[in-house]
């Protein structure tokens, strides 16, 4: 009340409580989901303290900051939510159990998660990054954390769970160029004359001609290689998603196969129904990863994996779009054209001893059944491979094939835009990294700069 008039609606209001002996204020920040006025209260002991909070109010309310009703959710709550709910329909399920999960579970709970998402602040930031610095994490990692955290809070901002999303008020960490090594015109050489005697050898030619990643690589079929025109179309990709159950009660599924510690009065070479006795030394009986330090852990007492024995199990192999959801098409060399077409026809002639027991996934590469090759299995390959042909095996990772044929494209004087659509790459500044420039171009540039100078 102003001189015994009432204030206008959805004007705030300040008044002293002798009941309680405080100053309250309340302001009008809009509309509730059921129409009713939403107003926010604050408290204080002096008049100036809740007339500074009931203007720090008005002025969210006027720049649109305004979060939703009710107690916002800790930072913990909102990451698992957003994680389980939200993440997991639009990020790979393998990039979200590999690189999400364990980085909110490891990193951002431990150091952020007893906050309330309302009062998450840029100091409360910039002293995590620090810690996880202290914590010998690499800056592409804490960048990385970062991004993910960043993506949670701008949800969170659209969907007025909270006001702002202080992580657009932080500088990002730094982030520190990957090294990458190429191999050399001569090395590749090397590798594709080797792999020319060995089973699935033009896997290796392709990569280091086209550059193709290991998923379009391993997820290449035959439909969508044209020989007469002696082109690839890079469609689609193959990934094994983990699998997980599909029954009612994941717990009693897998409970043969719970690793428990036997209880106390469990005679030391008893197993009882549903566990397994553990010796003195941790480790399940006859485990055969004991003499290698890497003994398998108990299983958590609410148990829900071994979904691999489900019978009603789900996940496995699929084919999804490439990287950036970007398809391309690839013109194929003449001298790699002609050995693919020998690979084809020497694979149909496996197909046909094989006979029944062949699986038609119609794989350009594939295990002699027809059934896709796993990507670790894929990566032993090109290490075993490097090994044969003379090459240390530690000095380039399988991703570098995809590198080599970037830096190879260079030298041949193929502009970057050409290199971009041949490895499919949504940003010019992603190609840039792939093609690095060798010696021998440094060299006559040089050269050439010598000439322009003192020529």
């Amino acid at each position: 009340m102003a001189n015994g008039k009432r204030l206008p609606n959805g004007r705030s209001s300040i008044y002293y409580s002798e009941s309680d002996g405080l100053w309250h204020g309340w302001v009008t920040m809009g509309v509730k989901a059921d129409g009713s006025p939403d107003r926010r209260h604050r408290k204080a002991k002096t008049e100036p303290e809740v007339t500074a909070k009931v203007r720090e109010l008005e002025a969210k309310r006027d720049a649109g900051k305004v979060s939703k009703v009710g107690k916002a959710p800790t930072v913990a709550e909102w990451m698992r939510d957003w994680l389980d709910n939200i993440a997991a329909r639009k990020v790979d399920p393998t990039t979200l159990e590999t690189t999400y999960r364990p980085k909110i579970e490891q990193w951002i709970i431990p150091g952020l998660g007893k906050h309330r998402l309302d009062k998450l602040f840029p100091e409360h930031l910039d002293k995590f990054y620090t810690w996880l610095a202290k914590q010998g994490l690499a800056p592409n990692t804490i960048l990385q954390i970062h991004r993910i955290l960043s993506r949670a809070l701008k949800v969170a901002t659209q969907r007025e769970i909270i006001g702002r999303n202080v992580a657009t008020l932080v500088d990002a960490p730094q982030a520190e160029e990957t090294e990458t090594e190429t191999l050399t015109a001569e090395e590749a050489r090397r590798v594709i004359q080797l792999a020319s005697t060995q089973r699935n050898g033009t896997r290796w030619s392709v990569a280091l001609a086209l550059g193709l990643r290991q998923g379009e690589a391993l997820g290449l079929r035959w439909k969508y290689v044209d020989l007469a025109r002696g082109i690839i179309k890079v469609h689609w990709q193959i990934k094994f998603d983990s699998y997980r159950h599909g029954c009612a009660d994941p717990y009693e599924c897998g409970k043969r196969l719970h690793r428990l510690p036997c209880p106390s009065d469990c005679p030391k070479a008893k197993r009882t129904a549903g566990r397994r006795h553990i010796c003195k030394s941790k480790c399940p009986a006859r485990c055969r990863q004991h003499a290698k330090g890497k003994c398998p852990k108990f299983c958590a007492p609410s148990c829900v994996a071994h979904a691999r024995a489900c019978p009603q199990r789900v996940g496995g192999w699929k084919f999804t779009r490439p990287k950036g959801k970007r398809k391309r098409e690839i013109p194929i060399p003449p001298p790699l054209l002609k050995v693919l077409k020998e690979h084809k026809a020497l694979q149909d002639a496996e197909k046909e001893v094989t006979g029944d027991d062949w699986k038609a996934w119609d794989l350009v590469w594939c295990l002699p059944d027809g059934r896709p090759i796993e990507r670790r299995a894929d990566w032993g390959m090109w290490k075993a491979l490097l090994t044969a042909a003379g090459i240390r095996a530690d000095a380039y990772r399988l991703h570098d094939a995809r590198h080599t044929a970037g830096t190879l494209l260079g030298e041949q004087g193929v502009d970057i835009h050409v290199i971009q659509r041949i490895l499919g790459h949504a940003q010019l500044s992603t190609t840039r990294r792939y093609t690095h420039p060798t010696d021998g171009l440094t060299t006559t540039a040089m050269g050439r700069m010598g000439n322009a100078l003192w020529g």
